[in-house]
């Protein structure tokens, strides 16, 4: 579901003032400029944050976060140390794997997963329970991506909730957590009975819907609903949300393969021809995936 939105609109606003004599690191005046290249009406709040030091020598990045009813979007700029020049890109280390920063910022740790440990090929996946395009994408993914490769791809699971459009997808993620985190086996069932029953559910009915799911397994029924009365798993969804906002996703489905971003519903034909591209990049490359030594995961005692 895609959140990108047209600051443009028929909407008419007083004339924009004019640019002030500036530099582009006096947040107005670079609000202003930004406004201007956009289009972005006075409904729209635009917020420019401090520049930080960036991996452009002679630049700093600086984000501007841009927000209405309920959306938002990120520009990321790099603007020059005297403020007179801005180039908006990616720039890249020829010395490292293209998608190192978001590699850097895919954090895994404790997150549900299939698939083989030490794999290939990495995929991390940013979804929301009641995105329709989602549902398509996680029945292509669990349909294909085990059968296709038993042994070389990983797949870990990370909620991305869109609060704004839908009402329940929030509260799946906080109770799928509680599944997990009870009975880790069962979370996959859990997945995939959501998303077929994605049409059934409404937040009213979900936590009933749910608990009439788990009389079925072997999960303590009780102990789930506590655990979804009290939210208990929030803070995961949470930390999950934080790590989708600081990779810049806007949309879901987001896909990562080995750090290569992926937004939109996939066709099976398309992922796999990107799969089996890394499986032969990585034989002699071996700066991604599981087995790379570029680990991402906490290194805590006991986990695994």
């Amino acid at each position: 579901m895609l959140l990108l939105f047209s600051f443009a609109g028929a909407l008419a606003w007083p004339a924009p003032a004019p640019v002030p004599k500036s530099s582009a690191l006096d947040k107005a005046a670079f609000e202003v400029y930004v406004r201007h290249l956009y289009v972005i009406g006075p409904q729209v709040k635009v917020v420019v944050e401090d520049p930080k030091p960036s991996q452009l020598p002679g630049f700093y990045d600086v984000v501007v976060h841009a927000s209405a009813d309920g959306r938002s979007q990120d520009f990321t700029f790099f603007v020059s140390r005297d403020g007179q020049k801005i180039v908006q890109g990616n720039v890249y280390d020829f010395r490292q794997n293209p998608f190192k920063t978001d590699l850097d910022r895919l954090k895994t740790q404790f997150q549900p997963s299939f698939g083989t440990p030490g794999a290939t090929v990495v995929l991390v996946e940013f979804s929301d329970y009641q995105c329709p395009f989602c549902k398509e994408e996680a029945k292509m993914l669990r349909t294909n991506l085990l059968s296709a490769y038993p042994k070389q791809v990983r797949l870990y699971f990370k909620d991305f909730p869109l609060e704004q459009l839908h009402p329940w997808a929030k509260p799946a993620a906080i109770a799928g957590r509680c599944v997990f985190r009870q009975n880790p086996n069962a979370y996959w069932d859990f997945h995939d009975w959501v998303y077929d029953r994605q049409e059934e559910i409404t937040a009213d009915n979900l936590k009933s819907k749910l608990l009439e799911w788990a009389r079925a397994r072997e999960i303590d029924v009780l102990q789930l609903g506590r655990c979804i009365d009290t939210k208990a798993t929030e803070a995961e969804v949470n930390q999950n949300i934080a790590d989708a906002r600081a990779l810049g996703i806007n949309s879901t489905p987001t896909l990562f393969v080995n750090g290569r971003r992926l937004v939109g519903r996939l066709e099976w034909t398309t992922l796999r021809n990107i799969i089996d591209y890394e499986i032969e990049y990585q034989k002699t490359a071996k700066n991604a995936g599981e087995d790379c030594g570029c680990d991402v995961k906490l290194s805590l005692p006991g986990a695994r």
